[in-house]
């Protein structure tokens, strides 16, 4: 008779429901979070077994300790869900913010195009020369708390700015510069380090800023090897390897999506 009542509404819930554990699934894969969401998910197992076999002084204790549940998920994961509520976000807007861009300006386009042709020749320029180099360009999210740890810069960008700001003599040579629309704001800045056990062994500080910077907001994050000159691109804690001749492209294609 249950299988007679099922509704689209019991379809569209499962739906639901499935989609949004794939999605806390995809945000805790490989950090130290899933372990303590295991954790957390054997003790309120230990407690449901504790309250079937009467046992009251156990049952108290862990049912104190899952009362303040909630709290201690919002304050242990804080920065999954604050992801979590950025990919729904982003999944709502998707449609309208193609709209937009579908109603941009020539002038803006050229201006973006201008920007874009600027990174990548800078990046390759120091790709072939082995200078190592971080580079967040700012998407929706809001950067200013982590531009407030470097040095604040405010102008114009341009290859020659960005490759002076990464020349290996230079003070603000090991930190990372934050770019937003066609103004380099900061460098020089400390980024929050990535806990992911599955990013590569060979990956540095560096490497480890540029997928914790996106681990927590939607900014593109551009590193440059200094062992191998190899061209790193991070989005939503993902990284992949792009080829010098195909950065122009995929940069732009991936700022064509903000």
């Amino acid at each position: 008779m249950g299988v007679l009542n099922f509704s689209v509404l019991d379809a569209l819930d499962i739906i639901i429901a499935a989609f949004l554990l794939f999605q806390i699934y995809r945000l805790l894969k490989g950090t130290a979070a899933i372990r303590i969401l295991l954790g957390m998910v054997a003790i309120y197992l230990l407690y449901r077994l504790v309250q079937l076999l009467e046992m009251r002084l156990l049952s108290e204790f862990l049912g104190s300790f899952m009362g303040a549940g909630l709290i201690i998920l919002i304050i242990v994961f804080q920065q999954e869900i604050r992801k979590f509520l950025l990919v729904v976000g982003s999944a709502t807007f998707t449609r309208r913010q193609g709209l937009r861009n579908l109603l941009k300006i020539g002038t803006e386009d050229e201006n973006a195009k201008a920007d874009v042709d600027a990174i990548v020749s800078a990046m390759v320029e120091l790709a072939q020369t082995k200078t190592g180099a971080l580079l967040v360009l700012k998407r929706k999210d809001p950067l200013g708390s982590f531009a407030a740890s470097g040095s604040s810069i405010n102008a114009n960008l341009s290859k020659i700015l960005l490759e002076s700001i990464f020349f290996k003599n230079a003070p603000l040579h090991d930190g990372a510069t934050i770019v937003e629309g066609h103004t380099i704001i900061a460098s020089g800045a400390v980024l929050p380090l990535s806990e992911r056990s599955e990013l590569p062994v060979r990956f540095g500080l560096r490497h480890r800023a540029a997928a914790g910077i996106s681990e927590r907001t939607d900014a593109l994050a551009i590193t440059v090897s200094e062992e191998t000159g190899n061209i790193h691109v991070f989005q939503n804690g993902e990284y992949e390897l792009t080829l010098a001749e195909d950065l122009n492209v995929r940069l732009a294609q991936l700022l064509q999506e903000n």
